[in-house]
């Protein structure tokens, strides 16, 4: 069943790379933002109940310690009354009466469940008032004493639990406080798990388009145009995409086209280039009469030449095809030791005519290679030293095993490279400025087919700097190779 997109992915697909970005950083700080504040908001209603909690304690505890002030003064006031029969004096403790009551008030507003205390307290109370108003002098005092026992203890029993009471709540301030703190940081570290999720999950959904190009484009560079690229994501991405695509099409219709004109011109070439290579048999053999010493080093240099031409059109059509051939490997187990020892054996005649010697050295380096495309490039490597090199002097081969990397080094005792040459010596059909004197100029493609084949084994090939001769080195990937 063919599902279609989510409407918020088909939104993120119509945003451009930037606007991308922009979104993803609005989403990550929304949620960080979020986060913080919330945890502004936290922290100002744990500061909110904190002032609350340190004002009631200062409330309660005020009231409590007036209260007992309030009690100390009605006994004053009725004892001193008692003894000074002054009427202004039981209006003192009236008042002092009062302003307890008042104070009750506010612990009861504070601690209800004292409510059935104060109760009590003004029970006693107003038993003592009656007692002052009724009773006379003489008898009032022994039944006062009991009921300010019974409110003072009544008082220190108060007080203690108001300070229960302020401890409590401290406690509970604390849990609270220990729960938001458990809270803020649930929610810090959740935001940041969120985040970082939303962070790589754009960053996956952005990089790959990325990827998708930089494969492409390494595609185009190694002139394979048989896959299509098709880009996801944002839509300059998208266009990028296309347009590369386009490049690609381009670009192969017109490596077609110069295949088949080098095809066609080097055919066109050879059919009259072979009339006249015959042509100048035939004056050499004096068919068309004797010649003149003259005539035959011009017949002999149009021999040279023709032959010279035909060599330079095989080797243009030996290069279109090892281009082709390169993107084409077969791997297997090989022993480049001993694949050089039987190249060196190959070409045994060549060196040994200039009294050369060829030596290989190193690690038996078995490496998954395509045999004949690593024979080609290995071989137009010697050739090229044996074509340099002084007569005597010794070609080493050295080969290296190590960790990452398996290396193959040539070096000669031929003048060497040029400064001005080493940058284009991996060119096709370039010719460098140090050439072996008297010797036919070569077609300048050895070293670039050196080049394609090594990298079509995803290797490299370098001119390494050294004085007095040429040192080349084949790296190859590691995980090609089994030490």
């Amino acid at each position: 069943m063919h599902t279609q997109p989510l409407p918020a992915l088909r939104r993120l697909r119509g945003l451009s790379f930037r606007q991308s970005l922009l979104a993803a950083f609005l989403v990550i700080a929304a949620l960080l933002g979020g986060a913080a504040v919330q945890a502004l908001l936290t922290l100002e209603h744990v500061a909110k109940q904190s002032r609350a909690v340190s004002h009631n304690a200062v409330r309660l505890t005020e009231s409590a310690q007036r209260l007992a002030e309030r009690t100390v003064a009605m006994e004053r006031s009725a004892r001193q009354f008692l003894v000074l029969d002054d009427d202004t004096l039981r209006d003192r403790y009236q008042a002092a009466w009062q302003e307890a009551r008042a104070t009750q008030d506010v612990i009861v507003s504070t601690m209800p469940a004292e409510a059935q205390t104060f109760h009590e307290w003004a029970v006693q109370a107003e038993g003592a008032w009656d007692i002052l108003n009724a009773t006379p002098r003489q008898a009032a005092l022994p039944l006062l004493t009991p009921i300010f026992s019974r409110l003072h203890a009544a008082n220190e029993a108060l007080a203690e639990r108001s300070q229960k009471e302020v401890d409590r709540r401290n406690d509970a301030l604390l849990a609270d406080l220990e729960r938001q703190r458990q809270l803020i940081s649930g929610l810090v570290i959740g935001a940041l798990v969120v985040a970082a999720g939303f962070a790589f999950g754009f960053g996956w959904w952005l990089s790959r388009p990325m990827r998708r190009i930089g494969a492409a484009i390494n595609r185009l560079g190694a002139n394979q145009f048989d896959q299509p690229i098709t880009v996801r994501g944002p839509v300059d991405l998208q266009r990028l995409g296309r347009q590369l695509d386009w490049l690609r099409q381009r670009l192969a219709a017109l490596e077609s086209d110069k295949t088949r004109f080098v095809r066609h011109i080097s055919h066109e070439l050879k059919t009259p280039l072979a009339s006249i290579r015959e042509g100048v048999a035939l004056l050499q053999d004096g068919v068309a009469g004797e010649l003149t010493p003259d005539q035959a080093e011009i017949a002999r240099i149009l021999r040279d030449s023709t032959a010279s031409l035909q060599g330079q059109i095989e080797d243009l059509l030996r290069y279109h095809a090892t281009a082709f051939e390169a993107q084409r490997l077969r791997c297997q187990p090989v022993d480049v030791k001993a694949l050089l020892l039987r190249i060196a054996e190959t070409q045994r005649l060549q060196w040994q005519a200039k009294n050369l010697s060829v030596s290989v050295s190193g690690a038996t380096g078995r490496a998954e290679l395509d045999a004949d495309k690593l024979s080609v490039a290995l071989g137009n490597l010697l050739s090229n030293a044996v074509r340099f090199s002084p007569a005597g002097s010794p070609i080493r081969f050295v080969v290296t095993d190590g960790k990452g990397r398996l290396a193959i080094d040539c070096i000669d005792e031929g003048p060497g490279v040029a400064a001005e040459d080493a940058e284009h010596i991996f060119d096709p059909f370039y010719q460098g400025r140090h050439q072996p004197a008297g010797a036919r100029h070569g077609s300048g493609i050895g070293l670039s087919i050196v080049h394609d084949y090594v990298r079509a084994h995803g290797g490299s090939v370098r001119l390494m700097p050294r004085e007095g001769g040429a040192h080349f080195r084949i790296e190859l990937p590691h995980e090609q190779a089994a030490a």
